[in-house]
């Protein structure tokens, strides 16, 4: 009977690999290091944009559990069986900023129809955004600024890359005058600062669903999307700026 138990008990001890949106660096090290600690349950996660780990999923790379950074990749991924559904709950919300270079002279303001960003671009300055075509970040910034009358002018000043957390970096650098970002990730980064958060009703809700990849086999991923729901991930994921639903 022992030697029977031992391939379980093995399994168990075997890394979980999640993985999250590159949103969730900071919270989501913070959960895993707390999980571990917690059960003794090895948490290894895999940082990028949502779309280019929904891919990976449909390739079957190996992993656990996904958290999107919107529900759009986790409904393409559920529609081809790639995600457990019973499995899936929604899990946070965020904000999105327009963000400037922590030493940027420009003084925060509220962001109405009537704003007019180009002056603040320069004659040469790029708006930093994840892609507007697939990434959430991108596309949530996109349906914001259409929302207010904001995007035939600004489309053309857009430098897109490939994930928010490239947007960011590009602004914390001064490479690129202003960007549009979470909130979380704004606090996470001391070299930006936050110049204006877009009315939540200009784009739509921001939401990170989570889900067991129906793939995977380990014992602990069903434990481990629970507790992600639960109180103690909750307070983590609140201190590190995401809103818990």
């Amino acid at each position: 009977m022992a030697l029977a138990a031992l391939p379980t008990a093995a399994q168990a001890r075997a890394p979980l690999t999640v993985f999250a949106a590159a949103s969730l660096k900071e919270a989501m090290d913070a959960a895993a290091a707390r999980y571990q600690q917690d059960t003794g349950q090895p948490v290894r996660v895999s940082y990028a944009a949502s779309p280019a780990l929904a891919r990976q999923i449909q390739q079957r790379a190996p992993a656990d559990v996904f958290v999107s950074a919107d529900l759009d990749w986790m409904d393409w991924l559920q529609a081809r069986g790639l995600v457990t559904a019973s499995s899936r709950r929604d899990l946070l919300g965020n904000t999105l900023v327009l963000i400037a270079p922590a030493h940027s002279t420009t003084q925060p303001f509220a962001l109405t129809r009537d704003s007019d960003l180009l002056p603040l671009l320069g004659a040469r300055g790029r708006l930093a955004l994840a892609r507007t075509a697939s990434v959430p970040a991108g596309r949530y910034a996109r349906a914001a600024f259409a929302s207010l009358g904001q995007w035939p002018a600004l489309q053309p000043r857009v430098a897109e890359t490939d994930s928010v957390r490239s947007a960011l970096t590009l602004v914390a650098r001064g490479e690129a005058p202003l960007g549009v970002v979470y909130g979380s990730d704004a606090q996470a980064e001391p070299r930006v600062k936050v110049l204006a958060t877009f009315p939540a009703d200009s784009h739509p809700a921001i939401v990170y669903p989570v889900a067991r990849i129906a793939a995977s086999r380990h014992p602990q991923a069903d434990a481990f999307v629970r507790w992600l729901d639960g109180d103690v991930a909750s307070a983590l994921f609140r201190r590190h700026g995401f809103q818990v639903r």
